[in-house]
């Protein structure tokens, strides 16, 4: 194939996901009876090349618009040591390594939602409250195999903006990984991300100022006007995708005040920050110079 060929080529979406289970009727009657997923296809097969792998069912089910979610049951295998354990786990993530590969499904509206949360908790399932993440609402639960399943809308399309303070972002980690990668500085925290972040964006700020880079979308707009309130602080609006907050003096933010839920709470400057967080906890940050 030719180097111009490749150049044109595009994924089409994702066609499935995949998993193993050691539980092969929990995990059909789940999926196929509570969440409502048509079982449309099985292999069935002696393992595949090496003498380590064994035979195996693969089952999927339809999981909508062309896509599929799959699973792996090896006969005659035994689950790992520890593994099921997660299967009584609350559905939160208690083991964020365990809990971060997990499959969401996509509702339209707020009312489809709760709908959602009464009909799988009507089945016996324990299920989170309605948990906002900036532009997405979600419920979460767990499978039978104590994999993390989750139901989400979406709060607003996203936006070139979007798009753009996402590279600028990863670009601020990856700065900071190669630097720790010569010795420079492992990253400790986030904190280390939003200041290189805001350095990318305000090359040119002078010292002895904080600031908090805030992208100009609506589940930050309440860190805006909140600063505006504030006799302290500044807000340069000249960027055009992002407000600035100035202080020449310490800042502080309540989450009460702002009415942000704890997700959104804990993210309130990747848009980029100048300056030290002295205090960040369930209510209250203080930013210094």
């Amino acid at each position: 194939m030719s180097s111009a060929s490749t150049s044109s080529l595009v994924l089409k979406g994702v066609d499935h996901t995949a998993r193993p289970t050691w539980r092969l009727r929990e995990t059909i009657t789940f999926y196929r009876d509570v969440l409502g997923l048509p079982l449309i296809h099985t292999i069935s097969a002696r393992g595949w090349g090496p003498a380590t792998h064994p035979d195996f069912l693969h089952f999927f089910f339809d999981s909508g618009k062309g896509s599929t979610i799959a699973f792996f049951y090896y006969l005659g295998s035994s689950e790992p040591a520890g593994l099921g354990r997660e299967k009584h786990a609350k559905p939160w993530p208690e083991d964020h390594v365990f809990d971060a590969t997990h499959t969401a499904w996509q509702v339209d509206t707020e009312e489809e939602l709760k709908a959602w949360k009464t009909r799988l908790e009507e089945k016996g399932l324990e299920v989170s409250v309605e948990t906002r993440h900036e532009i997405i609402e979600s419920i979460y639960f767990r499978d039978p195999n104590g994999y993390f399943v989750e139901i989400t809308r979406k709060l607003r399309p996203l936006q070139e903006r979007d798009s753009t303070d996402a590279e600028l972002t990863l670009q601020a980690a990856m700065e900071l990984e190669d630097e720790a990668a010569r010795g420079v500085q492992d990253i400790g925290a986030i904190d280390d991300v939003w200041n290189r972040k805001s350095r990318l964006l305000l090359s040119d700020a002078s010292p002895g100022a904080a600031r908090v880079l805030v992208l100009k979308v609506p589940e930050f707009a309440a860190l805006i006007e909140a600063a505006r309130r504030s006799p302290q602080c500044k807000v340069d609006d000249s960027l055009e995708d992002y407000a600035v907050i100035e202080s020449q003096s310490p800042m502080e933010f309540s989450r009460k005040e702002l009415g942000v839920k704890p997700a959104v709470w804990y993210g309130l400057f990747t848009g980029g920050l100048q300056g030290r967080i002295t205090v960040f906890d369930r209510d209250r940050v203080r930013i210094e110079p």
